[in-house]
Protein backbone atom coordinates (compact mmCIF):
# COMPACT_ATOMS: atom_id res chain seq x y z
CA UNK A 1 0.00 0.00 0.00
CA UNK A 2 1.58 3.25 -1.15
CA UNK A 3 0.33 5.40 1.80
CA UNK A 4 -1.56 5.27 5.06
CA UNK A 5 -5.33 6.50 4.03
CA UNK A 6 -5.74 3.22 2.41
CA UNK A 7 -4.28 1.34 5.15
CA UNK A 8 -7.09 2.78 7.01
CA UNK A 9 -9.44 1.81 3.90
CA UNK A 10 -8.67 -1.93 4.16
CA UNK A 11 -8.80 -2.00 8.33
CA UNK A 12 -12.50 0.26 8.22
CA UNK A 13 -13.65 -2.41 5.55
CA UNK A 14 -12.90 -5.48 7.55
CA UNK A 15 -14.77 -3.87 10.70
CA UNK A 16 -17.90 -3.05 7.89
CA UNK A 17 -17.94 -7.00 6.72
CA UNK A 18 -17.64 -7.42 11.21
CA UNK A 19 -20.90 -5.96 10.96
CA UNK A 20 -20.04 -2.85 12.58
CA UNK A 21 -22.34 0.08 12.44
CA UNK A 22 -20.21 2.68 14.09
CA UNK A 23 -16.70 2.72 13.63
CA UNK A 24 -13.84 5.54 15.11
CA UNK A 25 -10.77 6.82 13.19
CA UNK A 26 -8.48 8.00 15.63
CA UNK A 27 -4.95 9.96 13.99
CA UNK A 28 -2.95 11.40 16.22
CA UNK A 29 0.48 13.15 15.11
CA UNK A 30 2.39 13.91 18.08
CA UNK A 31 5.41 15.74 16.69
CA UNK A 32 7.28 16.41 20.11
CA UNK A 33 6.42 12.43 21.22
CA UNK A 34 7.55 11.21 17.49
CA UNK A 35 4.64 9.47 17.44
CA UNK A 36 1.88 8.65 14.69
CA UNK A 37 -1.13 6.88 16.17
CA UNK A 38 -3.75 5.13 13.99
CA UNK A 39 -6.49 3.75 15.79
CA UNK A 40 -9.47 1.62 13.87
CA UNK A 41 -12.26 1.19 16.65
CA UNK A 42 -15.53 -1.10 16.09
CA UNK A 43 -18.91 -1.91 17.21
CA UNK A 44 -18.90 -5.15 15.21
CA UNK A 45 -18.70 -9.11 16.16
CA UNK A 46 -15.39 -9.29 17.18
CA UNK A 47 -12.08 -11.58 17.34
CA UNK A 48 -11.86 -14.88 19.34
CA UNK A 49 -8.65 -15.25 20.66
CA UNK A 50 -7.18 -17.67 17.97
CA UNK A 51 -8.47 -15.19 15.51
CA UNK A 52 -6.55 -12.81 16.73
CA UNK A 53 -3.54 -14.98 16.82
CA UNK A 54 -3.41 -15.60 13.42
CA UNK A 55 -4.99 -12.20 12.22
CA UNK A 56 -1.59 -10.64 11.12
CA UNK A 57 -0.80 -14.50 8.89
CA UNK A 58 -1.07 -13.17 5.60
CA UNK A 59 -2.02 -16.34 4.94
CA UNK A 60 -5.24 -16.31 7.08
CA UNK A 61 -8.80 -14.69 6.43
CA UNK A 62 -11.89 -15.04 7.08
CA UNK A 63 -13.20 -14.02 3.28
CA UNK A 64 -14.57 -16.34 1.36
CA UNK A 65 -13.30 -14.72 -1.86
CA UNK A 66 -9.68 -15.18 -1.67
CA UNK A 67 -6.98 -17.32 0.39
CA UNK A 68 -5.00 -14.14 1.44
CA UNK A 69 -5.36 -11.67 4.00
CA UNK A 70 -2.96 -9.18 3.63
CA UNK A 71 -4.56 -6.09 5.63
CA UNK A 72 -3.22 -6.50 8.91
CA UNK A 73 -0.29 -8.03 8.22
CA UNK A 74 0.92 -5.04 5.68
CA UNK A 75 -0.21 -2.81 8.48
CA UNK A 76 1.81 -4.63 10.89
CA UNK A 77 5.10 -4.58 8.73
CA UNK A 78 4.91 -1.05 7.98
CA UNK A 79 4.45 -0.30 11.92
CA UNK A 80 7.19 -2.27 12.28
CA UNK A 81 9.92 -0.80 9.94
CA UNK A 82 9.24 2.42 10.84
CA UNK A 83 10.14 1.52 15.07
CA UNK A 84 6.23 1.16 15.81
CA UNK A 85 4.21 -1.77 16.49
CA UNK A 86 0.50 -2.99 15.84
CA UNK A 87 -1.79 -3.99 18.80
CA UNK A 88 -5.30 -5.70 18.04
CA UNK A 89 -7.78 -5.54 21.05
CA UNK A 90 -10.92 -7.46 20.96
CA UNK A 91 -13.36 -9.94 22.06
CA UNK A 92 -16.09 -12.11 20.75
CA UNK A 93 -19.22 -10.08 20.10
CA UNK A 94 -17.29 -6.89 21.32
CA UNK A 95 -16.30 -5.23 18.57
CA UNK A 96 -12.32 -4.34 17.90
CA UNK A 97 -9.42 -1.86 18.40
CA UNK A 98 -6.52 -2.41 16.68
CA UNK A 99 -3.68 0.49 16.49
CA UNK A 100 -0.61 0.70 14.62
CA UNK A 101 2.11 3.35 16.19
CA UNK A 102 4.95 4.42 14.11
CA UNK A 103 7.99 6.33 14.77
CA UNK A 104 6.87 9.79 13.27
CA UNK A 105 10.13 11.10 11.61
CA UNK A 106 11.14 7.51 10.70
CA UNK A 107 12.49 7.78 6.70
CA UNK A 108 10.60 4.56 5.59
CA UNK A 109 7.25 5.87 7.08
CA UNK A 110 4.69 6.23 4.02
CA UNK A 111 2.94 9.58 3.81
CA UNK A 112 -0.66 9.96 5.27
CA UNK A 113 -2.05 9.84 2.07
CA UNK A 114 -5.41 11.39 1.08
CA UNK A 115 -7.88 11.07 4.17
CA UNK A 116 -10.47 13.33 2.25
CA UNK A 117 -10.93 10.40 -0.10
CA UNK A 118 -10.73 7.81 2.27
CA UNK A 119 -13.50 9.07 4.79
CA UNK A 120 -15.84 10.45 1.38
CA UNK A 121 -15.42 6.83 -0.57
CA UNK A 122 -16.22 5.26 3.15
CA UNK A 123 -19.25 7.45 4.00
CA UNK A 124 -20.73 7.38 0.30
CA UNK A 125 -20.60 3.65 0.09
CA UNK A 126 -21.49 3.29 3.54
CA UNK A 127 -24.19 5.59 4.19
CA UNK A 128 -25.87 3.20 6.88
CA UNK A 129 -22.47 3.46 9.09
CA UNK A 130 -21.80 6.21 11.60
CA UNK A 131 -17.98 7.32 10.90
CA UNK A 132 -16.57 9.05 13.54
CA UNK A 133 -12.79 10.26 12.17
CA UNK A 134 -10.82 12.16 14.98
CA UNK A 135 -7.54 13.99 13.65
CA UNK A 136 -4.60 15.52 16.17
CA UNK A 137 -2.17 17.44 15.20
CA UNK A 138 -0.30 19.43 17.63
CA UNK A 139 -2.34 21.15 19.59
CA UNK A 140 -5.36 21.31 17.03
CA UNK A 141 -7.71 18.60 16.74
CA UNK A 142 -10.88 17.79 14.00
CA UNK A 143 -13.83 15.95 14.51
CA UNK A 144 -15.83 14.60 11.69
CA UNK A 145 -19.22 12.41 13.18
CA UNK A 146 -21.80 10.95 10.50
CA UNK A 147 -24.11 10.35 13.16
CA UNK A 148 -24.17 13.74 14.48
CA UNK A 149 -24.80 15.33 10.71
CA UNK A 150 -27.20 12.66 10.16
CA UNK A 151 -29.50 13.92 13.00
CA UNK A 152 -28.51 17.71 11.68
CA UNK A 153 -29.51 17.21 8.19
CA UNK A 154 -33.08 15.91 9.11
CA UNK A 155 -33.56 13.13 6.60
CA UNK A 156 -31.37 14.48 3.70
CA UNK A 157 -29.12 11.71 2.83
CA UNK A 158 -25.77 11.78 4.15
CA UNK A 159 -24.27 10.76 0.69
CA UNK A 160 -26.23 13.57 -1.09
CA UNK A 161 -23.92 14.88 -3.58
CA UNK A 162 -24.31 18.53 -1.80
CA UNK A 163 -23.17 17.40 1.91
CA UNK A 164 -20.21 15.08 0.50
CA UNK A 165 -18.75 18.02 -1.17
CA UNK A 166 -19.74 19.95 2.61
CA UNK A 167 -17.24 16.85 4.21
CA UNK A 168 -14.71 16.97 1.57
CA UNK A 169 -14.26 20.72 1.52
CA UNK A 170 -14.29 20.39 5.61
CA UNK A 171 -12.01 18.01 5.82
CA UNK A 172 -9.48 19.80 3.42
CA UNK A 173 -10.09 23.00 5.21
CA UNK A 174 -9.03 21.41 8.11
CA UNK A 175 -6.03 19.63 6.90
CA UNK A 176 -4.45 22.75 5.10
CA UNK A 177 -5.09 24.95 8.14
CA UNK A 178 -3.17 22.44 10.59
CA UNK A 179 -0.49 21.97 8.22
CA UNK A 180 0.10 25.74 7.70
CA UNK A 181 -0.06 26.49 11.34
CA UNK A 182 3.04 23.74 12.48
CA UNK A 183 5.04 24.59 9.29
Amino acid sequence: MEDLSLHILDIVENSIRAGASKIKILILEDIKANLLLLEICDNGKGMDEEMVKRACDPFYTTKSVRRVGLGLPLLAQTARECGGDLEIKTGQGKGSRVTARFQYDHIDRKPMGDIEKTMTVLIVSHPDIDFILEHKKGNSSYTLDTGDLKRQLDGIPINNPEVIKFIKNDINSWLNNVDSMIE
